[in-house]
């Protein structure tokens, strides 16, 4: 176990804890001033949430026999004194393993059998169904038992073609992608789908994942890893073998599944103790890792930093055995600060982005209620410092001028009302058209016209339409917001005029980045419907279960967008409440000093003090709400990889406060 990654997760841990910690103080304090609405309330849940269940997802990816299994052992099981997960030569992992820790489970070690893909159900669905899993229990204080039950991974099972066939493990039309088949004319297949391991480790307790993916046929036969579980990786690790490079089975795996993704890539040139050469000296031996890792960032198009030679069984042996010298010799050490130099503060700074972004949009929400309440208290003590001295006929005046703004405030009830019926309306037909079922029943056409072409040859000519359809449903979504936006700042105008509001329209959703991760999505998929992948596409249930998938991708952009938009809508409408509950109450509050007044000599000069107490103490509340943000902001933004109380002093120093009235929203 690396001890630098171990204190970097720490660090990545306690900083979201202590955030959440100040988000949650924070609204109490807004909470405490009557400053948080149920559209901030739901913010701040939101936002908490994401910091409880935040994981930064690690996953190996390889052909067989690259060393994945034996990483992992080094670089997280190495304190149990043993090899935990199988690492013999040839094939040993047989489908994808997800490694993480749940302490509502007990550990243990949950499998998905092979023939739940004839169900066409996705992963995600079946997760929800422990029922169909096999569930085993690991032995903690007994390593040697906990190894065998995690041989279960590699096991496999025999079956027909016909039943290879009807699994998606068979292709009538690329023979060359069949496994092959025994003297009984059978097939061997894995006989798990997914497996689930459950495990104390001290960095999956604290929010690591770790997926150790099976070979090129187990990646290209089962599209919920290809299309689901790598693209949700934070950082890739790509092994290869040290003594032969990037072979043609390595360079698919990349091209199909890696190149492109978003997110850190780092890729491994295991086993170079398998380079050794009693008739080569040291400095020979060195030259040719230096010439393998060079060809293979030339061949992979990377640049050299991004390759790490060493050697995975060397590194285990000896974190076993206690060897600091031969562990450095191995070179794991290097990939380890990589991951955590380079991939763990890309996860921080993303996480940070999102709470600096929310943070901005509760002082914004909180800001209006405040300033409004400033100006009606500010209006109430012009008013009553000017009757120092008046006559009673000013007092009478005032009074005709309470009643005139009552009557003023009922007259625009009826207007407000009428302007939230129409926003309303509007958001919910913009939201109609972002919304899941018109998603499913795009890919529905999709599927359909992929399915009724000759050998599925128009997939990709689908594909293409139905992506457009996507973009025109956003580009349609904009055009919409401009037009809801336009009636907003002309309504509400007029009101602020008539009324003497303080109404603004808010920062209205920016959907372009929502464009920007259509494209990505599209980009990513295109390759699974081309005509390289004709023979995957025949295969029965394929295009179906892509659908599944890609539509649980693309429901996560629309359901994000339609979100933003509810949220905004429901701001105004919000404001457009509070404003006019702030009214009644200011309304309600001079009807009263008026009445104290008339009723005792001293009742001015009390109302004014009380008024003047009130001003202090949002002028301080202001600046607190300003002072917090600021503060919380700062937390976000920095790096949490790389956290201490001196570097959280010097960046404190360092930061320059953001407006308290005008405040900046980053892009998310």
């Amino acid at each position: 176990m690396s001890s630098a990654l171990l204190l970097s997760l720490d660090s990545l841990a306690a900083w979201r804890r202590a955030l959440d910690r100040g988000i949650e103080q924070f609204g109490a304090m807004l909470n405490d001033n009557d400053l948080l609405d149920a559209q901030a309330q739901s913010l701040l849940a939101r936002v908490r949430q994401q910091l409880a269940s935040d994981r930064w997802v690690l996953a190996f990816v390889a052909e067989f026999s690259r060393g994945k299994s034996e990483l992992i052992n080094a670089m997280f099981f190495a304190d149990t004194g043993r090899r935990l997960l199988p690492a013999t030569p040839g094939r040993t992992t047989m489908c994808p393993v997800e490694l993480a820790w749940d302490a509502q489970q007990t550990p243990s070690l949950a499998l998905l059998p092979i023939t739940s893909r004839a169900s066409g159900q996705t992963l995600a669905e079946l997760r929800e169904q422990p029922a169909l899993w096999v569930h085993m229990p690991l032995s903690l204080d007994d390593p040697e038992a906990m190894a065998l039950t995690l041989q279960q991974v590699a096991r496999a099972i025999h079956v027909t073609v016909d039943q290879a066939r009807a699994l998606g493990f068979w292709s009538d039309d690329q023979a060359e992608h069949n496994p092959p088949c025994d003297a009984n004319g059978q097939v061997e297949l894995p006989e798990w789908r997914h497996a689930l391991i459950n495990y104390p480790h001290p960095l999956l307790k604290r929010g690591l994942v770790v997926i150790d993916t099976p070979g090129l046929n187990a990646i290209g036969a089962e599209p919920e890893l290809t299309l689901a579980l790598l693209p949700s990786a934070h950082a890739t690790v790509f092994l290869l073998a040290a003594d032969t490079g990037v072979t043609r089975s390595d360079l698919s795996v990349w091209r199909d599944h890696l190149d492109g993704r978003v997110g850190e890539r780092f890729v491994v040139l295991n086993k170079i103790d398998t380079l050794h050469d009693p008739l080569l000296d040291a400095s020979q031996i060195e030259a040719q890792v230096a010439h393998q890792c060079t060809q293979v960032a030339q061949t992979l198009g990377l640049a050299p930093e991004q390759v790490f030679a060493l050697s995975a069984r060397q590194a285990l042996t000896a974190r076993i055995l206690g060897n600091p010298a031969s562990l450095t010799a191995s070179r794991l050490p290097v990939l380890e600060q990589a991951l955590l130099a380079q991939g763990l503060p890309q996860r921080g700074h993303a996480m940070g982005h999102s709470v600096e972004n929310a943070l901005l949009s509760l002082q914004q929400a909180a800001l209006r209620r405040l300033s409004d309440r400033q100006r009606q208290t500010a209006e109430q003590l012009i008013e009553l410092q000017a009757l120092r001295g008046k006559s009673a006929a000013r007092l009478k005046l005032m009074s005709a001028r309470l009643d005139h703004e009552a009557s003023d405030f009922e007259r625009c009830a009826p207007r407000l009302s009428a302007l939230r019926a129409v926003l309303m309306r509007q958001s919910q037909g913009l939201l109609d058209g972002l919304s899941s079922q018109r998603v499913r029943a795009d890919l529905q056409r999709m599927q359909d016209h992929s399915d009724n072409s000759l050998f599925k040859l128009g997939a990709a000519k689908a594909f293409g339409a139905m992506g457009q359809q996507q973009q025109q449903r956003l580009r349609q979504a904009m055009i919409q917001l401009d037009e809801i936006e336009a009636m907003l700042q002309a309504s509400l105008r007029s009101l602020n005029a008539d009324f003497g509001f303080a109404l603004r329209p808010g920062q209205r959703p920016v959907l372009d980045r929502y464009r920007e991760e259509l494209g990505l999505i599209e980009n990513s998929y295109s390759r699974y419907v081309g005509l390289t992948q004709i023979w995957r596409l025949a295969q029965a249930g394929f295009m179906t279960r892509f659908s599944q998938i890609l539509l649980s991708r693309l429901r996560v952009v629309f359901d994000a967008a339609a979100q933003d938009v509810e949220q905004w809508a429901k701001a105004v409408s919000t404001q457009i409440d509070d404003q006019l509950r702030e009214r009644r109450r200011s309304l309600q509050q001079r009807r009263e000093a008026h009445q104290r007044i008339r009723q005792a000599k001293d009742g001015l000069e009390h109302s004014i003090a009380s008024l003047e107490s009130q001003q202090a103490q949002q002028q301080a509340l202001a600046q607190h709400l300003a002072s917090e943000v600021d503060r919380l902001r700062l937390q976000a933004h920095a790096s949490p990889a790389h956290a201490s109380p001196a570097h959280d002093q010097a960046s404190h120093r360092q930061w320059v406060p953001c407006s308290s009235t005008q405040p900046e929203r980053d892009a998310a």
